[in-house]
């Protein structure tokens, strides 16, 4: 535990990529199996303790040290882990017997039940210091929070043994934790694992952003970016599952988008909702919110939500691998394809028709329907490669609604902003002055925006509410959004898609910030 600690306490105050790399890959080869396939597991969310629970994790503590105490650094600390791992009082004197490795933790805690596992846990917190009280929490909670992302850490196993990565995530989503086959391979004592007969997901081919790359339509396709949830479908002998883009097995949220695709391949597209049930087209992002997470669907959410996929490329046809032809070959087989599936779940992606780039531009321009993120340009002879490769795919966002809020409430972050107020509530006014909350951001500002932020907030509370703050109503800031929907969850009647910081506007007064009924108007 204690090397898998050290690892974890380096990444968290590591922020370049490449040094992050270098301290996953140094671990892997220097730790045993099981353990670096445990590690790995906990690094990519993987490994899952059905036995401890934040609120025991939080029970325990409190029977040990004085509730309002922890709760008081809790909320300075911004997170339960470290929080606990600091404050548990080591036993006197300390329990003799080896060190406690990763893979015996896991190993006494996965099958055990909620009534048994916090006497266990509290039992190995008694044995190890605050470092590895904190790796432990953060393991058996699956909430690292570390600034690694699955991809990353694949990458790490992949540099570490010499291996592509893109075949290790081939192969990644037909094994389970500690990984032992993975491992063998890598080191050359065993066979390359296999997806036959099994429906793994394949990496997704992701795409650049325009800016100023120079593009021809000659050498290019253009189909319209949908604001959905890119998902994969796999059907393999007789097994159907739906990935999104990270990987995850989403196939019980869409439990009828899955039973409509029985057809031998893979297609990779957009999962959306229909709108109204006569028009059927694409309903906002907001109405497949409603279907999102959900372990469990009613017959009335799949009634008034209805799932559909609009179909981008075909991967698979039949047990055929097609991702090494060019895009303008897979787009002919796709075509054929689509045909053949449930056209109530399913239909194909329309390529734009423009005879120039100017002509596609005024396109874009003009599209501000619910459901338009943008304009996707594909390279025509492009394989379907997994990641971003430079020069073959681009997304083309339409530009961003703006609207000027006012700040109200501040909460603490998480992780690295743990002791900023860093991400703020902010509303608008009615017509009679109300001030109404219409979003929450916490993204594009710099570090000194935040400290001037979180400098404000301190300075201008009005009232606390635990780790929340109330300000005076004076700063306002510029926020940027992709679209906004109707919303009966909020008072306000509004919903922001994808809101950020675009600039903090000190040089205007709150009471010239937007209206309600000015985001009202822009609702798709």
């Amino acid at each position: 535990m204690h090397a898998f600690a050290a690892l974890l306490d380096s990444l968290i105050y590591t922020r370049g990529r490449n040094a992050k790399l270098k301290l996953i890959v140094d671990y892997l080869l220097a730790t045993p199996d099981p353990d670096r396939g445990w590690a790995m597991a906990a690094l990519i969310g993987d490994l899952d303790l059905p036995g401890v629970k934040p609120a025991q994790i939080r029970a325990l503590i409190e029977a040990r040290v004085d509730p309002v105490l922890f709760r008081m650094s809790r909320d300075y600390v911004g997170d339960t882990a470290e929080t606990v791992a600091l404050l548990w009082p080591a036993p006197i004197p300390a329990p003799a017997g080896a060190p406690l490795s990763i893979s015996a933790a896991v190993d006494a805690l996965r099958h055990l039940s909620r009534s048994d596992a916090p006497a266990v846990l509290a039992a190995m917190l008694d044995r190890l210091d605050s470092e590895e009280r904190f790796a432990l929490l953060k393991m058996a909670t699956g909430a690292l929070r570390i600034g690694v992302s699955a991809r990353l850490a694949k990458t790490a196993l992949a540099q570490a043994f010499g291996l592509d990565v893109d075949a290790v995530e081939e192969v990644w989503h037909g094994l389970t934790p500690p990984y032992a086959s993975l491992f063998a391979w890598a080191e050359g004592t065993g066979e390359q694992p296999t997806a036959a007969d099994v429906p793994v997901f394949r990496p997704f081919m992701l795409a650049h952003g325009l800016e100023d790359a120079q593009v021809d339509l000659a050498d290019y396709a253009a189909e319209w970016k949908w604001d959905g949830i890119r998902v994969q479908i796999v059907h393999v002998a007789g097994q159907t599952r739906l990935y999104s883009r990270t990987g995850d097995d989403v196939t019980g949220s869409f439990p009828d988008v899955a039973a409509a695709f029985s057809t031998p391949g893979t297609i990779d597209g957009e999962l959306l909702v229909k709108g109204d049930a006569q028009g059927g087209e694409a309903a906002s992002f907001n109405a497949l919110q409603q279907r999102l997470g959900r372990k469990t669907v009613s017959a009335k959410m799949l009634a008034d939500y209805p799932a559909f996929v609009r179909v981008y490329d075909l991967l698979f046809d039949g047990g055929e691998d097609l991702r090494p032809l060019p895009w303008s070959e897979r787009r002919q087989r796709l075509e054929a394809f689509v045909p053949r599936l449930d056209p109530d779940r399913f239909d194909l992606s329309q390529v734009i028709d423009a005879a120039s780039f100017t002509e596609l531009e005024a396109i874009r321009a003009g599209a501000r329907d619910a459901a338009i993120e943008g304009v996707m340009l594909k390279r025509r002879d492009s394989p379907y490669v997994g990641g971003r490769r430079a020069g073959l795919w681009y997304k083309w966002k339409r530009d961003p609604l703006t609207a000027d809020c006012v700040m109200m409430y501040a909460q603490r972050g998480s992780g690295r902003r743990s002791s900023y107020y860093s991400d703020y509530t902010f509303g608008c006014w009615t017509e009679d002055g109300e001030l109404l909350p219409v979003g929450k951001a916490y993204s594009g500002i710099t570090d000194e925006e935040l400290k001037m932020l979180d400098g404000f907030v301190r300075r201008h509370t009005l009232a606390r509410f635990g780790p929340v703050r109330e300000v005076e109503k004076t700063m306002v800031l510029e926020i940027a959004f992709d679209s906004i929907h109707g919303s009966t969850r909020h008072k306000s009647g509004v919903a922001m898609r994808f809101p950020r910081i675009a600039r903090i506007r000190t040089d205007k007064p709150a009471a010239e910030a937007d209206r309600v009924e000015t985001l009202r108007r822009l609702v798709t």
